[in-house]
Parts: C-alpha cells; sequence; structure tokens
C-alpha cells in the first residue's frame, strides 16, 4: 500500500486526503495547527490564517463547495467565516479523515528519498513516503509594500487585521483594492475619522447580486465558451456599471485588461456616504504623510497593506520549491515537472470564486495520477505548457505580481478536464502494450 502525505488540513489538504483514502492508499495529514480549517479558522493557532472578523466567502456557497458536499440547506449565500470552518469539520468528518490528521506537526523538510520522499518534522521524528501533497496555502507570508518601513504610524498588513475597534477615530489609509482591502474599507469605516483606498491599479468592482441573484449566476447564463475575452469584458463593466456607476466616478480606473474583479456589498454605498474615499498609488511615505502619484499630500495616523501574500514553502529547499519570483513552475499548478510524487493543491487564485470546488478536481487528478489512472505528460512537454501559460498570463493580464497565480474557473476546468483525458489516453495504451 503506498503511503502518501498530505501537508495542511485546510480545504485543499482536506479534499486531497479524501480522494487518496477513497483509492486505498494510506494517508498521513500534517497540520501546524490544532484545528480543521486552514484559512477559515478565525485566530487559528497556526499562525498563518488571515481571517478577520468578518470574513465572508465571496463567491455563492453552490459553486465554491466540494462538488460531493453541498453546504447545508438553508446557509447563507456567502457564509461567515465559522459556517466555512464548521462546513470543513464536517466534511473531514464524512468522509473519515479527521482521524488521519496529525495535529500540531510541523513540517521542516520534505526531502527525495529514492523512489520516494522523507518527512522531517520539528520534533526531530522522520517519516518516509512514496508520495507527498502540498496543500498549505499560499495567504500565509505576507507581501509587505516596500514603503511600509517609511510610514511612522501605526502599520499592520491585512494578515494582521481582525476588527474595526482598534482604529476609532483615526485618518486611516488602506493600501489595494481587493476584495481584502474592500472588506477591510467597508469594515472600518463606521468608526474612523477618515478611511482612503489608496488604488495604484485599475479595478471593476462587480456586484455580489445582480437582478437579485448572484452575480455569478447571471453570467454563467450570458457568458459562453466561444465568446472572446474582449465581449466577456464588455459584458461585466456593463454590469458593473448598472450596479456601481463608472469606475472614474468614484477614483478608481476602469481596467483594460484581465483583472482579478473587487467588491463589498457595502462598500459603494460607503463612498456615497462620504465614509471612504479613494486615491491613487503611493509615490512616498515621509513620517505619517503620505504622496500619491498625483501629487497630493495627505497624513494618516493608521496604514492597512491589502498588498498580497509571498507564496513561502520553507520546507523544501530551493531545488525541490516551484516558487520562481511570483511565478509557480507547476504544470496545470500541480505537477511538479522533475519531480514525480510531489504535488501542490490549492496554489490559484481565481476570477469569479469557486476556489473549493477547484481544489477538489485538482486532488482528484492526484489521486488518478498515483492510482495508476491516468500518466503524466513528459518533462519537456510540461516545461513548455508552463512557459506557455506564463506568456499568456503576461499578456492578458496587468503587469502585477498579484497575477501570477491568476486562473479563470471555466478555462481551468476545461484544460484540466483535457489533460485527464489525454492522460488516461496514455494510461490505458501504456496497460496494452
Amino acid at each position: 500500500m503506498r503511503r502518501i502525505a498530505v501537508i495542511g488540513a485546510g480545504a485543499a489538504g482536506l479534499c486531497s486526503a479524501k480522494h487518496l483514502r477513497e483509492r486505498g492508499f494510506a494517508v498521513a495529514v500534517f497540520e501546524l495547527g490544532s484545528r480543521i480549517g486552514g484559512l477559515w479558522v478565525y485566530e487559528n493557532d497556526n499562525g498563518t490564517s488571515p481571517a478577520y472578523r468578518s470574513l465572508h466567502l465571496n463567491s455563492e456557497n453552490r459553486v465554491t463547495a466540494y462538488r460531493d458536499f453541498p453546504f447545508p440547506d438553508g446557509s447563507p449565500l456567502y457564509p461567515e467565516h465559522e459556517a466555512v470552518a464548521r462546513y470543513l469539520e464536517a466534511y473531514a468528518d464524512r468522509f473519515g479523515i479527521r482521524p488521519l490528521i496529525r495535529f500540531r506537526s510541523r513540517v521542516e523538510a520534505v526531502e527525495p528519498a529514492g523512489e520516494g520522499w522523507t518527512i522531517r518534522l520539528a520534533d526531530g521524528a522522520s517519516e518516509r513516503f512514496d508520495a507527498v501533497v502540498v496543500a498549505t496555502g499560499h495567504q500565509g507570508a505576507p507581501k509587505h509594500p516596500p514603503f511600509a518601513r517609511d510610514f511612522a504610524g501605526e502599520y499592520l498588513h491585512a494578515h494582521a487585521y481582525r476588527e474595526p475597534e482598534p482604529f476609532r477615530g483615526k485618518d486611516v489609509l488602506v493600501v489595494g483594492v481587493g476584495n481584502s482591502a474592500c472588506d477591510i474599507a467597508a469594515d472600518i469605516c463606521t468608526v474612523t475619522a477618515s478611511t482612503v483606498m489608496a488604488a495604484r491599479s485599475p479595478v471593476l468592482f462587480m456586484p455580489r447580486m445582480f437582478l437579485g441573484v448572484p452575480t455569478s449566476r447571471v453570467l454563467g447564463r450570458i457568458e459562453k465558451p466561444w465568446m472572446p475575452w474582449a465581449l466577456r469584458r464588455r459584458i461585466r463593466e456593463w454590469i458593473a456599471r448598472v450596479a456601481h456607476g463608472r469606475m472614474e466616478q468614484w477614483g478608481f480606473v476602469t481596467p483594460t485588461k484581465r483583472t482579478h474583479p473587487a467588491g463589498h456589498h457595502l462598500l459603494l454605498a460607503q463612498f456615497v456616504w462620504g465614509r471612504v474615499r479613494a486615491r491613487p498609488g503611493v509615490r512616498a511615505v515621509v513620517g505619517r504623510d503620505v504622496t500619491f502619484t498625483d501629487g497630493s499630500t495627505e497624513r494618516f495616523d493608521a496604514m492597512i497593506a491589502a498588498t498580497g501574500y509571498d507564496v513561502d514553502l520553507p520546507f523544501l529547499a530551493p531545488g525541490l520549491s516551484p516558487v520562481a519570483g511570483h511565478w509557480l513552475d507547476l504544470y496545470r499548478r500541480v505537477l511538479s515537472p522533475a519531480h514525480p510524487g510531489l504535488y501542490f493543491v490549492g496554489f490559484f487564485n481565481v476570477t469569479g470564486g469557486g476556489n473549493i470546488r477547484m481544489m477538489d478536481d485538482q486532488a482528484e487528478w492526484v489521486a488518478a495520477l498515483e492510482a495508476g489512472e491516468v500518466d503524466r505528460p513528459g518533462e519537456a512537454a510540461m516545461r513548455a505548457d508552463i512557459a506557455a501559460e506564463r506568456a499568456r498570463i503576461a499578456r492578458l493580464y496587468p503587469d502585477s505580481p498579484r497575477y501570477g497565480l491568476e486562473l479563470d474557473p471555466r478555462e481551468y476546468r476545461a484544460s484540466l478536464a483535457a489533460e485527464r483525458r489525454r492522460g488516461t489516453r496514455a494510461a490505458r495504451g501504456r496497460r496494452r502494450s
């Protein structure tokens, strides 16, 4: 019986363990903290969760859930973090994963060992496995802006933000316009003296609901696979304009390339009420004075940087780690071309949500590969595909590190399904020969 290690007991690690267990493998899940749920556990003692008190799913529950385990009947369309954490615990219990988890187990190193791998833990223990699935997530190592050290006021990264009360009566600058920045700005502006969002990049604020239903349902009806991106972009711009008006009227810039849509159901209302204002990107910081790219300067008491994360895999030696700047050298974001038996699940950002469902797809592919149901492509073919994907992202998306992990769910699922078909044919041919 092949023995497979899964690192992380969040959404990606749970479905990885589930699919591997269903195919008869001996699975051990190594979890740094004492809880199931990863980033969805508020104040998780593993120290890597960015969950704040007001955190909710930003995609509808039915398109986010695991394919064979929907959210409970009566769940909100966009559940809060506590509901998502309970959902993940219920999933672990339903599929017998909890007994496989070794809590408070810090993985210090993953090292090749012949045709397998050795897992070394912080307590000195080591163990050999035939394969390893890395499912630690990519939101545990905050990326700080270069001017953070120049700010003399209160500074924190969004990873450390929890609740609005500490910012009561203060002038606060939120750096960034992603979903976390939107959530935090909408959260704190009811208690601050003023809240400003610094937007270095163009952004399209999409409503969570449109025509009385989640916007993703509307897009699912209107957008077709054959539509060029330019047409799909126009459709999304039209929805955003009907719901919110032009981005420019709120101080932002409408994107001309693909971008990761952002939004919060109350944020634009706070702009209407004057509780939040927009400024362009930050040019310089001196003390508590922040100068923006348009030359204007304002003074702030606090700065919250919602500036993303670095992929941090400290247990992998440089020769094993797929991290190359803000890119990952992984085929279909899962396979390491040079290291069979080393897999990665959940390392992506998606436009339109559905993260957990896509992790489920990745995990099922990993289990099928390990079971011999599908074959890996050759190393050269994988490297060529990785280079082509990187060039495509650079062409379609703005020149920003945040897009190194970007995926379009529809396109990715289609490419993964095509890969499954190719791998299945290759495996059948191998068995016949």
